[in-house]
């Protein structure tokens, strides 16, 4: 017979998964044992202890039916001080020793189930009438698990970082995306030789050496912002995190950039379309982003922009015959933005051949069957109906063909 009661003292002694405790399913299990532990056979004891399982239950069924496992995940997805210190030495010898300690009690309260609660308490019988099915639990080694995870915390992360790898700006504060787009560099025709400078700037990101803020700059639809999607996507299981930032998001960067430097997965600050008036408040915030604060930039974070404009630079002929007396200075100033970006690559609208290479490749992904010529023919069509050749508009003639409407 398991000590419920000893077990529920435990569970508020933790310590490193204190966080743990104000959460579900947790909350619930907690006051489920609290109920049980106050049976004294009067009816209404016995009518909270029920309400309690039952909203123990509700708790769990949005996590799953297996409770030990559910507890499990929960454990693995919690940030604690032992996990955020894992990859810089460890969080001490206390923490250590509390590690051990609430892995275990962890592991012996996902292995409750309802048999247990019943079992010996008062009117168990004629209670378990009363009560919906139980809950399963299964034989996991928690501990196992979790070193397994502290060991690899540089490509798995913890807390939110573990479960998503695309994440939106809020208020200053992180938002996971939880549907990304889901391309892949394998469906990105054309352009191979471009992204593969990307990709290298990326792999040397992950691999701690030295990596170049980077400027995708180009016709619009030619698959800039796509590139930047998929590496993301491709390498999020080696410890890459995509934040996408608008622009007028970044004077709020320097603080959640202090806080991401302290973590051990690498991320990519991902401004898309990015371009300014020549009197733009978000310029001298992007250039203190770019160029790092008085203790340099963080080693685990790099920019990645794309722009329809060189130099990111709104900059019109009244600008050049102004009444500024260093106006060469400030014209250079201005223009110098797209020079702190270390790496510069560059998409041009595609010609004839690469436009028809993308065709074929894109018919090939959406089995659409038609002979080249007549692909060819007319791809160049619709592309002249739509203002000219790009990836996008070749995507977008291939859905329609793939969806049946007749070009």
């Amino acid at each position: 017979m398991k000590n419920l009661s000893e077990l529920e003292a435990r569970l508020g002694g933790l310590v490193v998964f204190r966080g743990l405790l104000a959460g579900e399913p947790m909350t619930s299990f907690r006051a489920m044992l609290a109920a049980r532990r106050a049976l004294d056979g009067s009816d209404t004891a016995r009518a909270a202890f029920v309400e309690a399982v039952a909203a123990f239950e509700a708790a769990l069924l949005p996590c799953g039916s297996d409770w030990s496992a559910v507890l499990l995940d929960t454990v693995m997805q919690d940030e604690n001080i032992c996990i955020r210190k894992a990859a810089c030495g460890g969080a001490g010898a206390l923490a250590e020793t509390n590690l051990t300690r609430e892995l275990d009690i962890l592991q012996q309260a996902g292995a409750v189930g309802l048999a247990d609660l019943l079992e010996g308490c008062p009117g168990g019988e004629s209670l378990a009438a009363l009560l919906p099915p139980g809950w399963e639990v299964s034989s996991l080694d928690y501990a196992a698990a979790f070193r397994a995870r502290l060991a690899e915390v540089s490509e798995k992360g913890y807390g939110i970082f573990a479960k998503y790898h695309v994440f939106t700006v809020e208020d200053g504060e992180l938002v996971p995306v939880r549907y990304p787009d889901p391309q892949r560099l394998d469906e990105l025709p054309g352009y191979e030789r471009e992204r593969e400078k990307i990709i290298a700037n990326t792999r040397a990101l992950l691999a701690g050496k030295p990596a170049n803020n980077v400027l995708l700059y180009g016709d619009a639809g030619t698959g800039k912002s796509s590139a930047v999607k998929a590496i993301a996507n491709e390498f999020a299981g080696e410890g890459l995190r995509l934040v996408e930032v608008k622009k007028n998001q970044l004077y709020q960067m320097p603080g959640l950039m202090d806080t991401l430097a302290q973590n051990p997965l690498k991320f990519i600050l991902f401004i898309d379309d990015l371009s300014f008036s020549s009197n733009d408040d978000n310029f001298a915030a992007l250039k203190a982003i770019l160029e790092g604060s008085v203790g340099g930039r963080s080693q685990n974070l790099v920019v990645y922009a794309t722009s329809n404009r060189r130099h990111l630079i709104k900059e019109t002929m009244t600008d050049r015959t102004g009444d500024d007396i260093h106006e060469a200075d400030t014209r250079q100033e201005l223009m110098s933005l797209s020079a702190r970006f270390g790496l510069t690559v560059t998409f041009q609208r595609p010609d004839k051949d690469r436009y028809e290479a993308i065709l074929l490749d894109l018919a090939r992904q959406y089995k659409v069957q038609m002979p080249s010529d007549q692909l060819f023919i007319k791809g160049e069509a619709f592309a002249l109906r739509s203002g000219g050749r790009s990836p996008r508009v070749a995507k977008q003639f291939v859905e329609l063909l793939s969806a049946g409407v007749r070009m």
